[in-house]
């Protein structure tokens, strides 16, 4: 059950899995007794540190309203009439964006150069280093199971990538290798405290993302595709419920699909939307009210030529900013987890969805529920009312963006964890008289851009890589691979890491 799923999984597992497909438990209110708030069950508290919390630090409990005055389904941002979010795949903040010089990226030393570093699998430490291209690493031992990513987290220390993913973990792109998505988190909003929902693989973070829960599931494999619709229902019912207009478009697999129903009650009416029609409504100003907008398998970033991702994104982004919705639209893009990938903050305590626990066995696996965020992932929000020169530093998890929604809409809350989730308003000023982008900013073009309608599927002509796999055991470059840990770099980083504990 446990482990990385094979290659193809996820190409192959929704075509038996439209037919089978598999069932999920029912929802249970959290058992207190025997949950991390055992102590508090008396106020309803949460525990110390868990971020997004009602009045006066209480739960607010599933099916709670934002605007427990208003009628549900009442629109209370009427400045944004559509909200797109593009989800992609597999990598930190600090993979991506520890150098952009915004936020709380990489530590940087005198010289310029990071000084973050795991001890190393040789009795070495491993320091963060320039990755040679734009290809990951090949035959690397980089992953985002529940395991590894438990043994990366170790306990909080964050000090387990080099020895568990190996040393080809610790690498991170530059500005240069990756032009559009530096150029787009150097002039909209960024967050360098959005975490994915659990630390573990996509399946069970993009359950979050649609349902406020992963109810059990810790693995991209059959477990994660439910037969049934989830306990208390999935965004999508919500926006069914309330007369709100949404569209999955995907090429290869569309979220929705985790819960089957969402999926094949909606494959006539046109909410299960191929990728080009995304392309085609951005152009003709008939966005719906909410995109939800999938990556490509192959293309996702989640291995292979990370500037085909970029590129694809450029593409989804660049359809946003030209569109006639633009004045109202506001835009989400975040990876679903970190993909094994070094970050230098560790995971937050969180709300516990409900009580069904996560489906592993103690030993082998490792312990954990579903109380910690997983890892950092970059976050940036795109819309005319966006804050100019702005960095949050709340602490946010895929069930923010659900929270987002659920405040603009005024819907039911679905689980714990989205019921007291933060909203992400902070990104955005949607009182400004001049929108600080009423005019869409000019984003510099992706490395290896790509141009005509996007491929129907992942094994269609199109996007190309431009460059190749570096053996994963030549990585990181030997002045990287020190044999005792970096001069000062203690001070430093504890000087860092003090100054961002106060933002936050």
């Amino acid at each position: 059950m446990m482990g990385d799923a094979p290659k193809f999984a996820r190409r192959t597992l929704l075509g038996g899995a439209l037919v089978a497909g598999t069932a999920v438990a029912g929802a249970r209110a959290p058992d207190w007794g025997r949950s991390a708030y055992a102590a508090t069950t008396g106020t309803g508290m949460a525990p110390s540190g868990a971020a997004g919390l009602g009045p006066r630090g209480r739960l607010l409990p599933p099916d709670s309203l934002p605007h427990p005055r208003l009628a549900a389904g009442t629109d209370t941002i009427p400045e944004i009439d559509h909200v797109v979010v593009l989800m992609m795949e597999n990598h930190s903040f600090d993979d991506h964006f520890g150098m952009l010089g915004r936020g709380d990226g990489l530590t940087r030393g005198p010289d310029g150069r990071p000084v973050n570093f795991n001890p190393g699998p040789d009795n070495d430490y491993i320091e963060s280093y320039p990755l040679p291209n734009t290809f990951g690493p090949l035959n690397s031992d980089i992953s985002q199971s529940w395991d590894k990513s438990h043994l990366c987290w170790a306990d909080g220390t964050n000090q387990g990538f080099a020895q568990n993913c190996g040393p080809a973990s610790m690498g991170y792109f530059t500005h240069r290798q990756l032009p559009f998505y530096y150029s787009l988190a150097s002039q909209f909003p960024i967050g360098d405290r959005y975490f994915c929902s659990v630390m573990a693989q996509t399946y069970p973070n993009r359950r979050f993302l649609i349902a406020g829960t992963a109810l059990g599931d810790v693995s991209t494999d059959g477990s994660g595709v439910s037969s049934t619709d989830a306990p208390n229902g999935t965004i999508f019912d919500r926006f069914d419920t309330y007369g709100i207009t949404w569209k999955d478009y995907y090429p290869d697999i569309p979220t929705a699909a985790l819960f089957l129903p969402n999926y094949t009650e909606n494959l006539t009416n046109g909410k299960m939307a191929p990728i080009n029609q995304f392309l085609t409504d951005a152009a003709a100003g008939q966005l719906p009210q909410f995109s939800l907008v999938d990556p490509y398998i192959d293309y996702s970033e989640e291995s292979g030529d990370v500037s085909i991702g970029e590129a694809y994104a450029a593409r989804i982004v660049g359809a946003v900013l030209d569109s006639p919705n633009w004045s109202k639209t506001a835009m989400i893009l975040v990876w679903d987890e970190h993909g094994g990938w070094y970050d230098h903050v560790p995971p937050q305590p969180a709300v516990r969805p409900d009580d069904i626990p996560p489906e592993i066995t103690v030993p082998p696996n490792q312990p954990g529920a579903y109380d910690y965020t997983g890892f950092r992932v970059p976050c940036v929000v795109i819309s005319p009312y966006a804050k100019q020169n702005f960095v949050s530093h709340s602490v946010y998890d895929h069930t923010s963006i659900l929270k987002f929604v659920e405040t603009k809409w005024n819907l039911p809350a679905m689980t714990f964890r989205d019921a007291n989730a933060q909203n992400m308003l902070d990104f955005l000023d949607v009182r400004a008289r001049k929108p600080p982008f009423a005019e869409a900013p000019k984003i510099k073009a992706p490395l290896n851009p790509f141009i005509g309608p996007l491929p129907a599927t992942s094994g269609s002509p199109g996007f190309h890589p431009i460059a190749t796999g570096v053996q994963a055991s030549t990585l990181p470059p030997a002045r990287f691979r020190l044999k005792v840990p970096p001069k000062d770099a203690a001070e430093l980083l504890a000087k860092h890491n003090a100054t961002f504990q106060v933002q936050t």
